[in-house]
């Protein structure tokens, strides 16, 4: 097995193992509405066996950061549908990313100046990207017991529009800090209700989105993604081998198309791991269904854990903003062009479509 062997997910048969991994890039206009130079952006890297989207608000509520897109209104899936079309035109395949961002948002962009909702009234540390620049960020607003079905409608509601876009699946964003991570580790959860104290109540939460999702599009189009070693957005847990082995198995019984895994501590990417964490080989032992790894990979790191049945997939993320036809490098052992952090968030064609293929 190598990058290049196909792979059957559900209904579909990827032509290789390289997962585009979600990136947000800012690049949405109003309202959250796709701009038009992202289905040229989507496009040029359809030759991924899958392109995930970057993360993708359920709601207006679940908007965590300035020009990031939407799911949840018709302007919204106009706007992605148009991202599809393109993406099939080259005979890519495209999960979007179904994203509430919790209390990692900011009165300035909520509806009305609301302040952003989590499990529990815990401020995170640092400062909110906002339209005016950062902002330090507030302490959110607990949700009550019987507001947490509402939210869980919206990821229905957000998978349904999906549907409408013509996406090939969805994947649930459970990682980075957001609302699920939230309710999930016990550093954002001190609730005592039926979603916090124990970890299958923490759990709750994510369990109950996942089924939700699951059915709108049957459970070989979902996907979730975990990050069991991340520190991003603040995000802790006092036992997370327990916590992220608890949540990979109670996954299992969706039977859903993969477990996206984040390998490596997203808070500090300059440590990256040259071999799966500990926690990733549990999680990997554990879920029945089809794995993607992420987080540091090269090629020839991919294709030894591929060899090693480790993964089953592998996404990568800042190769593909510079890399376009990454598949065909990969294929050529060709060299990598180095991307332009300065371009990574927001902006317009520099450093987002411009990047060249091969000859």
């Amino acid at each position: 097995m190598n990058l290049f062997s196909p792979l059957k997910i559900g209904p579909y048969e990827l032509r290789n193992r390289i997962v585009m991994a979600p990136m947000t890039r800012n690049r949405a206009g109003d309202h959250g509405v796709p701009h038009p130079i992202m289905a040229t952006y989507y496009q040029q890297r359809a030759s991924a066996g899958l392109i995930i989207t970057e993360a993708t608000q359920i709601s207006a509520q679940g908007v965590g950061y300035p020009h990031t897109p939407g799911i949840y209104d018709p302007d919204q899936v106009a706007g992605w549908k148009a991202v599809v079309e393109a993406v099939h035109e080259r005979g890519g395949l495209i999960f979007v990313q179904l994203f509430h961002a919790g209390r990692i948002s900011h009165p300035s962009l909520q509806e009305g100046g609301a302040v952003p909702v989590a499990p529990s009234g815990i401020r995170p540390a640092g400062e909110a990207r906002t339209l005016e620049g950062p902002q330090p960020y507030v302490t959110p607003r607990a949700l009550e017991t019987d507001e947490i079905s509402g939210i869980v409608a919206q990821y229905a509601h957000a998978a349904t529009c999906a549907l409408e876009a013509g996406f090939d699946g969805v994947e649930l964003h459970g990682a980075h800090g957001y609302l699920p991570d939230q309710f999930l580790q016990d550093g954002t959860n001190t609730r005592t209700d039926h979603y916090g104290g124990s970890v299958e109540n923490r759990a709750r939460f994510l369990l109950e989105a996942t089924d939700a999702v699951v059915d709108v599009w049957g459970k070989e189009r979902v996907g979730v993604r975990l990050s069991p070693v991340s520190h991003f957005n603040g995000i802790t847990d006092s036992d997370p081998d327990a916590t992220f082995s608890y949540a990979a198995e109670a996954l299992n019984t969706f039977d859903l198309a993969y477990l996206h895994v984040v390998e490596f501590d997203s808070a500090n990417r300059d440590v990256v791991t040259k071999t799966l964490t500990t926690q990733a080989r549990v999680l990997r032992a554990m879920f029945k269904g089809h794995y993607i790894g992420n987080g540091g990979f090269r090629r020839e790191r991919a294709e030894t854990a591929l060899e090693a049945l480790d993964v089953d997939m592998v996404s990568f993320g800042r190769a593909f903003i510079s890399n376009p036809d990454l598949p065909e490098r990969f294929a050529r052992k060709a060299p990598l062009s180095p991307p332009d952090a300065s371009t990574f968030y927001g902006g317009g064609e520099k450093g987002y479509t411009d990047y060249p293929a091969l000859p």
